[in-house]
């Protein structure tokens, strides 16, 4: 049985108010969304947001950069005034648009998608990214809201993988996987002591547990970096001290979790402008060293997380 030290979870990923990174962050609790896009590759979003119509331009970047490039990640600028603020012009109102049918790939969380007159594909999704750690219920409009992402790219989307074993002589629970894109990991250079990315390659692994001892249906578990330069992630299902965590006022001091579940859902935010990606794998039973298939279910496991370790020092033995 393996024994890791998951540093991943040792710490909690706090939300991020700043500039998106990934998918990009276009607005929160959007309605009534939609999507065009024109010839020089500029998409326009409208949608009703606090209690206002938007029309926001986005244009200037597709796919992905690996951090190897040297070149800071792709993002689109964004004029969230139709037009007028860089074209000095209500561009919205007499936008061209020339969407076609969208042939891309299936993707979660889905609104709505386009390719455009080059063929790149254009997609908006939307989902709670910032729903707080161990359970807990929101306590603000901002962890609960839907944020809107968009993105645009070409060729493969990434490719998130998970497995689950026990760890611990079978006490707990566990999870690994990794990230990568065309073969390549997925992974910051630079990020703050409790896991929030500081650069535009950093991608946040958010684990939800579906029918735990924090409640019915599901609920954010914790929220985690890939590991650089590997892209690897692993996470151990513990009893965590909430007070480590962000929480409301008043909240009790003690233990939560573990937050084990009848299966386990993982997202992960597109790297550059690429869609956001996500699978839903089962839990485990308590585990029991005589049975063989049990025993078997293991070694299978740890097999696996040997072969795509490679270099990474965080899930180790």
């Amino acid at each position: 049985m393996r024994f890791f030290a998951v540093i991943s979870a040792a710490f909690a990923a706090l939300a991020l108010t700043g500039a998106a990174t990934a998918s990009q962050l276009i607005d929160r609790n959007a309605r009534h969304v939609r999507l065009a896009v024109d010839a020089r590759g500029v998409a326009l979003l409208t949608y009703t947001a606090h209690g206002r119509f938007q029309h926001v331009l986005a244009w200037g970047a597709i796919s992905s950069r690996q951090p190897t490039s040297g070149a800071p990640q792709v993002r689109f600028a964004l004029d969230y005034s139709g037009g007028w603020g860089t074209r000095r012009t209500d561009y919205w109102r007499h936008f061209p648009n020339q969407c076609r049918r969208y042939t891309g790939p299936a993707l979660v969380d889905f609104v709505t998608a386009c390719d455009g007159p080059d063929g790149s594909h254009w997609a908006i999704q939307a989902w709670q990214t910032g729903l707080p750690d161990l359970g807990m219920n929101p306590w603000n409009w901002f962890q609960s809201a839907w944020q809107l992402h968009l993105s645009h790219w070409t060729g493969a989307v990434a490719k998130l993988e998970a497995w689950s074993d026990w760890v611990y002589g079978g006490r707990w629970q566990e999870l690994f996987g990794r990230v990568t894109l065309n073969g390549q990991p997925v992974y910051g250079t630079r990020a703050t002591r409790k896991g929030a990315p500081l650069d535009g390659y950093g991608r946040l692994v958010y684990l939800d547990t579906y029918n735990s001892r924090y409640g019915r249906g599901w609920r954010r578990e914790n929220a985690f970096l890939t590991h650089h330069p590997t892209g690897i992630w692993c996470y151990g299902f513990y009893p965590f001290d909430p007070m480590k965590y962000p929480h409301p006022a008043g909240f009790p001091r003690k233990l939560r979790g573990p937050g084990t579940g009848r299966k386990y859902r993982i997202t992960v935010e597109g790297p550059g402008v690429t869609p956001d990606v996500s699978l839903v794998v089962p839990g485990l039973h308590h585990y029991n060293p005589q049975n063989p298939s049990d025993v078997s279910y293991e070694e299978q496991q740890n097999a696996i997380l040997d072969s795509i370790r490679g270099s990474d020092k965080q899930c180790r033995n």
